[in-house]
């Protein structure tokens, strides 16, 4: 489990803590945010994380759509966790590691 302090020059004491399974839904979150790209249906959901000195260090396994520009979208998800993560808590992200695991080539893909 996560701590981080909230605050500290405040006249409240205390701290805010946050279990690493609502970090990892809120990186959920910001992957299903981007357009083209879905977790893996591994029973990790495809993500992990580690919490270090130096922030969040996440790493990513998801199927992209072979419609979109695999580049783009690894930019797009990193983006989206950094900004997700940081703005939901008082985490840093040190690293996204976007691994792309799977490409969907169905014409059902979306464009």
């Amino acid at each position: 489990m996560a701590h981080i302090r909230h605050d500290s020059s405040s006249t409240q004491k205390g701290k805010v803590v946050y279990n690493s399974g609502i970090v990892s839904g809120i990186v959920a979150l910001a992957i299903n945010e981007v357009d083209g790209v879905s977790l893996l249906n591994t029973k990790n959901k495809g993500v992990k994380l580690s919490f270090e000195k130096q922030g969040i260090v996440a790493d990513i396994s998801v199927k992209v759509d072979a419609n979109y520009n695999v580049p783009t979208l690894a930019f797009s998800i990193q983006q989206s966790i950094i900004h997700n993560v940081e703005s939901m808590t008082k985490y840093k992200v040190a690293k996204v590691d976007v691994h792309i695991q799977d490409v969907d080539f169905s014409e059902n893909s979306a464009l």
